[in-house]
């Protein structure tokens, strides 16, 4: 019946396993209903928690131009949509895009230094999209009236600004204006750094005779949830810090019930925060968009999602403090917007010259004191070595030599337990059917000569949490993305790319596209000379008496891996190498305590 028991618990573990290793990129927490929204009509708002009113246009800051080609439920390509409007054109050694003078957005941003694919002609990762173009992705600025019944007409969506033909270059701020034809003259100047940090100043010059008080707001508008949110183990959705709350980051294994994720901000009404400075926005797994008011002033912050159709529109966006343009003179504001990648150095460096935990926008995850250390380590070596899948052969060659003094204690234990084995069997042929004697005679075997069973789960426990933050270091550091290692690894960041079923490439068919069972048969060289290594590994180990017991931790091999075929190619490649490293200390001191 023990025997029974075990292997129907074995058999559970592997099918729990081995289903969840295959739908974990598939599936995500069920999305609630989304809430009742108010009519079109009725959402005719700014950004802010009072919502107020936005003049001369029918729609929300953020909704798309009033222009027939701009249909939502008719979405134009991205090209069309880039060429409907005058444009001024951005051009940084990071970015490349340009500013829409139609409503004077951010909404067309491409990263000039990573690709969709590891072929570096491949086409820019694309970050911002117009209104009009499937899933747009935007942020946008103005004012709105600090009192809900004065009446003012200000720059809206559809507002055409003028500017000069010259492009926004990190030396060169791009100045756009707009009359208003009733003694109120707008300014919106754009400047960007060296990297992905906009600065946008925005300024009324009055030339009436009554002040105009106004208040400023800013907003990041996606339609659409991007590709990779169902990953458990990754936080994708809302970002930030307001009034001393962090947004997302942080995390276990398990996102289960993140309250920032897209699929939760579907389901709620709109949040309302009042703070004083921080910054928020949207983050994905290699990229942000975050708005960064002054951190001297407090903002009245919103996060809203809304429906357009079958796509979900998210928006984030704040009302700054109200400023006063009295006759002949200027209100100005300013304001920071970021949009690019979620680079390590890039991060911490905005954050120490004040943007707090601007840092944390990277998921590190549950032992963040351990992965960034880890990324870091990486790094170091990089520079050195040249190659990622180098630097992560010689972390664990020094974590192998950090823990070597307690390896070398837990595999001499096993040694003893290896040469007790006859007398164990012994034990059960003398007491064949009395568990409870067997077990007691076992243990007082064990105590004699000082051996402990549990002396061999000790190096796989101490490298657990080495496990799993390299593994977030490989799956959300963007400097991992797209590095290679040697031959046909090109990408340390996503799965071996080969399958045993096809010889590896060597005959024409691609395993993945074979229905139903596909999935199952993109086992690649890496996992494949892992599970080699670990079957190498477990003969060195004392085997189980109970032949059955035998039997199923010989099949842990196979389905360690098959779990890791799917999961980054370094990883994969830390752990066979961990295993021949283990397999040398291991063989080493069994073969001199003459149990090997």
């Amino acid at each position: 019946m023990d025997q029974k028991n075990l292997l129907l618990a074995i058999v559970i573990s592997v099918v729990i396993l081995i289903g969840f290793q295959f739908l974990f990129e598939k599936i995500r927490p069920p999305t609630p209903p989304p809430a009742p929204k108010p009519s079109p009509s009725a959402q005719t708002s700014a950004p802010g928690p009072a919502a107020p009113a936005v003049p001369g246009t029918n729609a929300p800051p953020g909704a798309v131009p009033n222009t027939a080609a701009a249909n939502v439920n008719a979405p134009e390509t991205r090209e069309l949509a880039l060429a409907r409007d005058p444009r001024v054109k951005i051009a940084t050694p990071r970015l490349h895009g340009s500013i829409n003078l139609r409503g004077g957005r951010i909404d067309d941003l491409t990263l000039a230094t990573y690709h969709e694919t590891v072929d570096p002609k491949s086409p820019e990762a694309v970050l911002l999209s117009p209104s009009g173009a499937a899933d747009p992705y935007f942020a946008e600025f103005g004012w709105v009236p600090a009192n809900a019944g004065d009446q003012v007409k200000l720059p809206g969506p559809d507002t055409r600004w003028t500017a000069p033909p010259e492009p926004l270059t990190p030396t060169h701020p791009v100045a756009m204006t707009w009359d208003n034809g009733a003694g109120l003259v707008f300014t919106r100047t754009i400047a960007v750094d060296q990297d992905y940090m906009f600065t946008v100043t925005d300024a009324v010059q009055n030339s009436g005779g009554s002040p105009v008080v106004l208040r400023p707001y800013a907003l990041d508008s996606r339609t659409g949830i991007p590709e990779g949110t169902a990953y458990y183990i990754l936080h994708e959705g809302l970002a930030g810090v307001l009034a001393g709350h962090v947004f997302g980051g942080g995390g276990g294994f398990l996102w289960l019930q993140d309250p920032d994720t897209y699929a939760k901000l579907e389901s709620e009404e709109p949040r309302n925060y009042t703070s004083t400075g921080g910054w928020f926005g949207f983050t994905d797994k290699y990229w942000l968009t975050a708005l960064i008011p002054q951190q001297q002033e407090t903002v009245d912050a919103r996060v809203v999602h809304t429906q357009q159709g079958s796509a979900s529109r998210f928006q984030a966006d704040y009302l700054g403090p109200a400023v006063t343009a009295g006759p002949g003179a200027s209100a100005v504001s300013s304001t920071r917007f970021f949009a690019g990648a979620k680079e390590v150095d890039l991060l911490d460096r905005y954050r120490d010259v004040g943007i707090p935990k601007f840092d944390l926008a990277i998921d590190w995850g549950l032992y963040y004191f351990i992965t960034k250390p880890i990324f870091f380590v990486l790094r170091f070596f990089h520079g050195i070595l040249g190659n990622f899948g180098l630097a992560i052969l010689l972390l664990t060659l020094l974590i192998k030599l950090a823990f070597f003094p307690l390896a070398n204690k837990s595999y001499s234990a096993m040694s003893k337990m290896k040469l007790l084995q006859p007398e164990m069997q012994k034990i059960r042929e003398r007491f064949p059917d009395d568990k409870q004697r067997q077990q007691q005679e076992t243990m007082a075997l064990y105590k004699k000569v000082g051996a402990n069973p549990l002396a061999g789960c000790l190096p796989i426990v101490i490298q657990i949490p080495v496990f799993f933050s390299l593994y977030k270091v490989l799956f959300v550091t963007i400097e991992m993305r797209h590095a290679p290692f040697f031959g046909w690894i090109h990408d340390l960041s996503a799965p071996d790319p080969t399958s045993f079923a096809n010889l590896f490439g060597l005959l024409p068919f691609n395993p993945a596209a074979v229905p139903t069972i596909g999935p199952f048969l993109m086992i690649g060289a890496w996992p494949l000379l892992m599970g080699v290594t670990m079957f190498l590994q477990q003969k060195l180990n004392p085997q189980p008496v109970d032949p059955v017991q035998a039997r199923m931790f010989m099949f842990l091999p196979i389905m360690f891996t098959y779990m890791l075929s799917g999961f980054p190619a370094g990883l994969v490649i830390y752990w066979a190498w961990n295993n021949l490293l283990s397999i040398a200390q291991q063989w080493t001191i069994m073969h001199r305590a003459g149990a090997a």
